[in-house]
């Protein structure tokens, strides 16, 4: 795992007292041996091998996060010298993400000035209302931070700095009124909110009424509750990772989940640090022995203890290994898990509360009633179109107000209010690539408008409605998803019209190309009718194609896409010969795009959305016609987890519901060995006989069909 974010401490000292804080308040207390501000001859050795490292690894961008202490104590203007250092040493290199995570007392529009040129994102530390911030946010000389605190977050949201906010940081203390606390922070409009376990460990364990084991799980939940009948309008970093989790996404916060540290922390003295939690557990844990004077970040991702936290599961006590929840939770922050006894090898001092947590969230998310989608390959690809849109809308949500997305959201809405817009909008965002960019668009931010600014310029061309959008276009291939390939002369800035279904693409220089007056420049996607009279695109120009866990093959040369579209009819007439029945199936794979693969690919599905298929360009239709099965009961089962809910997230029945499902196919598959269909039916009914163990209620009524099927399938296997 690359090291991707550098946690870099610019001063040691704070200017508020916080009895919670891990630094001052903790085991380690390496700060008072440590320059109070980090000289300039180490910020730049600093910066130096850091660009040298996200060279060496060919990163697109990294993260430096200047902290402390309180990093505003360096003053305005050693703040800048920090910044230009990072910033003129990494961004030849890479994208630099430039931030600061700071109480938020000092700042004032000279700092604020510096991260305006340098476009740093700030977040600050505030426990939520007065009450709640003043139990332990405190100065030294005990007077309340607060109201130095709200002045700068009113600062911060001022017009002219209101792009550089990034959120707000609360240490949870359950002696706090938990809805009180939520609201207090929502009124200060963060782009984000951070809820974070005071750091213990099993030696020094956190705060807890005698009568509530799960204390910090309910004061979690409540909030939940709350933020989730407000129409969760603020992004909560824990909530939101948890649900991402449970849907089998990935984990948003170091604190939970199995994903790998690539965090680095460098101190003032410029020593290698491992992650600042660990100051927690005892004196010198973080501590590596190493420096940026005598070591590369290349030597510090390879020391033993930043190793540790790269292992996922294998990485976790046994007792979380053997959790249902382990892969939301992840064991909590490694920090929390240390004992004097058997160092970090336990479960989180939080155990109880995280696990209390992981399944009231889980539970609170699942739709328990009868999904018709389960019956009907109709009502599935209905609800897939259902999810495009709930995906575009969230899409335009998250990006409000960045150049060309509320341009590009008016266009989706008139559009689709156009006569016969629905159908051609619903069309397109059908395309199986087009999932790809939306989920694309949602992961990243700020992400390019382009592909879906191409989309709805498809949508236009079908409906031969009017439209008008200019977008960045990074690229001299422009594609159109469902039409095809506009070679434009240059990249840049395009303004790009249709009216009545005719295509005008014209470029900074102003340069004019279109379909018609560029046809060496124009490449339309190819389409193959079948027997059967369906229609299929072969998709070799897409540039989100890529998103098969094979590489995908470059676009075919017109002889070489003849000859593909030529077998892989081919392939379709022979399946249609073996098995007549077969699309009547409820796992019949109904393909609209097909991709080619690179050489011995085989026959693949990725990460997109339902209806597309990767063959490799060398592909044998008897070896297509034996996948088909196997690849249309997994395509199904992805589509249906998309959109309907089988079991309650994160339990053992959606795993064994898979892999029953699984080894079904596996026995379509080896229908000509015995010996191998034999032993993929005996696993599948391993599964399918601990899934009839489980508590009924880790299915809901749509799984409990599905497994329903599944066991009628598994006696006819066995009839």
């Amino acid at each position: 795992m690359t090291l991707q974010q550098l946690v870099l401490k610019i001063h040691s000292r704070c200017d508020l007292a916080c009895d919670h804080c891990y630094v001052y308040e903790h085991a380690d207390q390496s700060w008072r041996g440590r320059p109070p501000a980090i000289p300039e001859e180490t910020v730049g050795k600093v910066a130096r091998r850091f660009a040298a490292y996200a060279e060496a690894h060919e990163l697109p961008s990294v993260s430096v996060i200047l902290h402390g202490g309180e990093p505003l104590l360096v003053g305005p203007a050693r703040m800048r010298i920090i910044c230009a250092e990072l910033t003129r040493t990494i961004t030849p290199v890479t994208t630099l993400d430039l931030r600061i995570h700071t109480n938020g007392v000092q700042l004032n529009t000279a700092h604020l000035n510096v991260f305006k040129e340098f476009g740093v994102k700030v977040s600050i530390s505030l426990d939520g209302d007065r009450v709640a911030n003043d139990r332990h946010r405190l100065d030294r000389r005990r007077r309340s931070s607060y109201d130095r605190v709200l002045r700068a977050i009113t600062l911060l949201r001022s017009p002219e700095y209101r792009h550089l906010y990034s959120g707000l940081l609360c240490t949870v203390d359950v002696a706090n009124d938990p809805l009180a606390v939520h609201d207090a922070l929502v009124s200060l409009q963060p782009p984000r909110i951070d809820y974070l376990l005071p750091h213990s460990t099993w030696d020094s364990p956190p705060p807890r009424p005698a009568d509530s084991p799960t204390a910090y799980a309910d004061w979690l939940l409540e909030i939940f509750d709350h933020w989730d009948r407000q129409g969760r309008t603020v992004p909560v970093r824990t909530f939101d990772s948890v649900l991402s989790t449970l849907r089998g996404g990935s984990s948003l916060t170091e604190a939970m989940g199995l994903a790998p540290s690539d965090l680095a922390v460098v101190e003032t003295d410029g020593s290698f640090e491992q992650a600042d939690s660990l100051k927690t557990a005892y004196d010198g844990a973080p501590a590596t022995g190493y420096d940026v004077f005598r070591h590369s970040f290349e030597e510090f991702a390879r020391h033993p203890g930043v190793r540790a936290r790269q292992l996922g599961l294998e990485g976790v006590s046994e007792t979380c290994r053997r959790c249902p929840v382990v892969e939301s939770c992840g064991g909590g922050l490694y920090a929390h898990r240390y004992s004097g006894e058997r160092a970090f090898d336990n479960p989180s001092v939080f155990c109880a509360d995280l696990k209390a947590f992981v399944a009231g969230v889980a539970e609170r998310i699942t739709e328990r009633a009868l999904s018709p989608a389960v019956k009907s390959q109709d009502e599935l690809w209905w609800a897939q179109g259902e999810l495009n849109r709930l995906l575009l809308a969230a899409v335009a949500a998250r990006h409000t107000a960045e150049p060309d997305w509320d341009e590009l959201w008016r266009a989706f809405l008139d559009l689709d209010g156009a006569a016969d817009g629905m159908t051609h909008v619903d069309e397109v965002l059908a395309h199986p690539y087009v999932r790809t960019a939306l989920r694309h668009s949602l992961d990243h931010q700020p992400a390019t408008v382009a592909p879906l600014a191409a989309a709805a310029v498809g949508v236009a061309v079908h409906a031969r409605a009017d439209l008008k959008l200019t977008w960045d276009q990074t690229a001299p291939e422009l594609y159109l998803p469902t039409l095809g390939t506009l070679t434009l002369p240059e990249p840049g800035r395009i303004e790009v019209a249709v009216t009545a279904g005719r295509l005008r693409v014209r470029t900074a220089t102003g340069d004019e190309c279109s379909p018609e007056d560029s046809p060496g420049g124009w490449r339309r996607l190819a389409a193959l009718s079948l027997p059967d009279g369906t229609r299929l695109r072969l998709d070799d120009a897409d540039p989100l194609r890529d998103c098969y866990p094979v590489p995908v093959a470059p676009p075919l040369a017109p002889d070489d896409r003849a000859r593909f579209a030529e077998r892989l009819r081919s392939a379709y007439e022979l399946a249609a010969e073996r098995e007549p029945g077969r699309p009547a199936d409820a796992n019949a794979l109904h393909v609209t795009t097909v991709t080619p693969l690179v050489a011995g690919a085989g026959v693949r599905l990725g990460a997109h959305g339902l209806g597309a298929l990767g063959l490799a360009v060398d592909f044998e239709p008897e070896e297509f016609v034996r996948e088909l099965p196997r690849v249309g009961r997994l395509a199904r089962l992805t589509a249906l987890r998309e959109t309907v809910d089988l079991n309650v997230p994160g339990n053992r029945a959606g795993r064994l519901l898979d892999e029953a499902s699984r080894e079904l196919g596996n026995a379509a598959y080896w229908t000509g060995d015995e010996d191998a269909r034999a032993a993929a039916l005996e696993r599948a009914g391993r599964a399918l006989e601990r899934l009839a163990a489980r508590p009924e209620d880790e299915l809901t009524e749509t799984g409990a069909v599905l497994a329903e099927e599944l066991r009628a399938e598994w006696a006819a296997h066995r009839g």
